[in-house]
């Protein structure tokens, strides 16, 4: 048997051959003539030449073999739904919305924009963009209409597909003001919005002219065929949109070919799933998870995914592991936070149902720490994998791959290095680091297939972001601190920008800044990610405001920041609410202007600040101390 450590070496020694063979995991309508080209690093094309479908590797060629098997498990435990879909049946719905695309004008190349909640039609959505030929830009629901409406203005969609609202814990979140509100903000406007009216918010405002109605377009649409756009491999099938440092996000561009190469070998070698059995994600399909791992991968693979739309807790906290029982679930995907909230409630939910068929489970999206994954795996008696990667690679970069070698799993750490990344630790200087030395993770290229192609509408972006680390060599970075031990275990260490994590959801902490000192009343502010119990992290503001008159009382204080919460909800969403906003009359800063974040953080999150001999103003930290209620020794 192969070892994991040969397996990997093969795939870097010789990634023609290498991802050759995987390549056969795939329906491929035109064969490639060339497995690399390498021509112009750092930019790479895979199975140049060939021509496949993502639409028809994930539904026909599974409808053509085994028309009656479970494709898609919807199930809403906020509605009180759960319908399940044949491949036959999704193939079906899939080509109904492909036809309603192309009688708004839809066809290859053009952007369809998707803001919906965890429904069946927003799959139907996705993998009709993909038969077709066009490219979907999917927004996750949560996201306010300030950074919806800068996607619109990035990806120009020809098309928005959105619902009247989605449903979180109970209560019905509307989507179309927001829309509407985002339409109005952003310069591009798109000639259509097709709406899934879900009949949660009655009054929604219909734009005569411009919204259609999903329904009515469908029952004109019921016996549709629409055949398959074959597309050469380098051909972009989706654009999804990440946040970093410099305000405005980053469209990670991913091509076809590679991405489906990519996924179906991975679910064979890390995830071990096999057509006929049951996946499970619980992320949402506005997040890579979502997209790689519960529409593309499984589907590829043959298998029946499960949609989910709910919280861990409704109706009891044993939700996940009814719908594991009931549908034979045999690879489950989550996160740690997740994890992490189950972990308050009684583990009795956890041993209520048969697991028997649950081989592993996944958890990626931010740090797992030890003691989570120490609880969960005892409690579930089950292998939990934690794996590392990101929005821009598309699927894992660390992991163990027990598909290919069964090896010890430790707490903590997502493993070793997956094949055809040829991934490092790395010291400032570009030299590479020794065992237990801490560095920035990075991968030599060529990024292996299903990676980012480049950054939408900006080749010069996707390499001045990415691989501008060193003059020598040029390396990929991921941005992220990280470790190996002796062993060849890797261990993730955080940020090094300052993208914070929140509950596995990366934002930019310049976002939050710009939307805060949005507010009239605040002059300038800084904003740091600080250690968070369950979410991992959390976003904390420090801002000074223009006059000390508007935080005369601690009533006035009180107001102020709950304003400013408003502003951050508005203009990013909820996810993006600091969990505090301190008022300071001078942030702390080097001689030279610098804001000390690393020292803000620190002190926030109850460490060592480190030198601060080059502060300017040292009675700015003695402010921070007193906000943070932190009293000098």
């Amino acid at each position: 048997m192969t070892t994991i450590q040969e397996f990997h070496q093969q795939s870097i020694e010789n990634p023609e051959a290498f991802w050759a063979e995987h390549a056969k995991l795939v329906h491929w309508n035109k064969p490639f003539t060339q497995v690399l080209d390498f021509s112009r690093p750092p930019f790479a094309k895979w199975f140049v030449g060939g021509e496949t479908n993502l639409c028809y590797n994930a539904v026909d060629r599974h409808a053509a073999e085994r028309p009656n098997d479970r494709a898609l498990i919807f199930v809403s435990t906020e509605t009180d739904q759960e319908v399940v879909y044949t491949f036959a049946e999704l193939r079906t719905e899939v080509m109904r919305m492909a036809a309603i695309m192309q009688s708004l004008g839809v066809g290859k190349g053009d952007r369809v924009l998707i803001y919906m909640p965890m429904i069946a039609e927003a799959m139907f959505a996705m993998l009709a963009c993909t038969r077709i030929g066009a490219i979907h830009s999917v927004v996750f629901g949560g996201f306010a209409s300030g950074s919806l409406a800068t996607r619109i203005d990035d990806a120009a969609p020809k098309l928005i597909v959105s619902s009247d609202a989605g449903m979180r814990g109970g209560k019905a979140v509307p989507y179309k003001d927001l829309l509407d509100e985002a339409i109005s903000l952003a310069q591009h406007k798109p000639a259509k919005v097709l709406m899934v009216d879900r009949g949660l918010d009655k009054g929604f405002n219909k734009v005569e002219g411009r919204d259609v109605d999903y329904a009515s377009l469908r029952a004109q649409f019921m016996d549709a065929e629409v055949p398959v756009v074959w597309l050469e491999s380098s051909e972009p099938s989706y654009i999804l949109y990440t946040s970093g440092t410099t305000g405005k996000p980053k469209g990670v561009q991913r091509d076809t070919g590679g991405y489906a190469v990519a996924l179906a070998a991975s679910i064979k070698n890390i995830f071990c799933g096999n057509a006929g059995e049951t996946y499970f994600a619980t992320s949402d399909i506005g997040w890579v998870v979502g997209h790689s791992y519960i529409i593309y991968g499984p589907l590829i693979a043959g298998m029946a995914t499960i949609m989910y739309e709910g919280t861990p807790l409704r109706p009891d906290p044993g939700i996940w592991w009814h719908l594991a029982e009931k549908y034979e679930v045999t690879v489950m995907f989550s996160a740690p936070t997740a994890a992490r909230v189950l972990k308050k409630h009684d583990t009795a939910y956890m041993h209520k149902y048969d697991l028997s068929k649950l081989r592993h489970i996944f958890l990626a999206g931010e740090p797992l720490d030890q003691p989570t994954h120490e609880w969960l795996m005892t409690e579930l008696g089950r292998p939990v994998i934690d794996n590392y990667w990101q929005t821009e690679t598309g699927w894992p970069m660390l992991s163990a791959m027990p598909g290919v070698e069964k090896t010890e799993i430790r707490y903590g750490t997502p493993s070793f290095p997956v094949y055809g990344y040829n991934l490092k630790i790395f010291r400032e200087d570009g030299t590479v680091c020794d065992v237990d030395e801490k560095g920035i993770v990075g991968i030599l290229p060529p990024l292996p297939p299903g990676c980012l192609s480049t950054v939408w509408g900006d080749d010069s972006r996707f390499v001045s972001t990415y691989f501008s680390l060193f003059r020598e060599p040029q390396v990929y970075s991921s941005f992220d601190w990280g470790i190996k031990d002796k062993d060849g275990y890797h261990y993730i260490l955080g940020r090094t920008d300052d993208v914070i994590n929140v509950a596995g959801h990366r934002l930019g902490t310049r976002e939050i800044e710009e939307a805060i000192q949005g507010h009239a009343a605040v002059a300038e502010v800084a904003v740091v990610g600080v250690a968070d119990q369950l979410k991992g992290q959390m976003p904390m503001a420090f801002a000074v405001v223009k006059s000390a008159d508007s935080i005369a009382t601690p009533e006035m204080a009180a107001a102020l920041e709950k304003q400013i919460m408003k502003q951050v909800d508005d203009s990013l969403g909820a996810i993006a609410r600091p969990s505090r906003v301190h008022f300071l009359t001078v942030l702390p800063k080097t001689r030279s202007g610098k804001l000390l974040r690393r020292s803000i953080q620190a002190l926030a999150e109850g460490r060592d600040p480190g030198d601060l001999t080059t502060i300017e103003d040292p009675t700015a930290l003695e402010q921070l101390q007193r906000a943070l209620g932190i009293s000098k020794s």
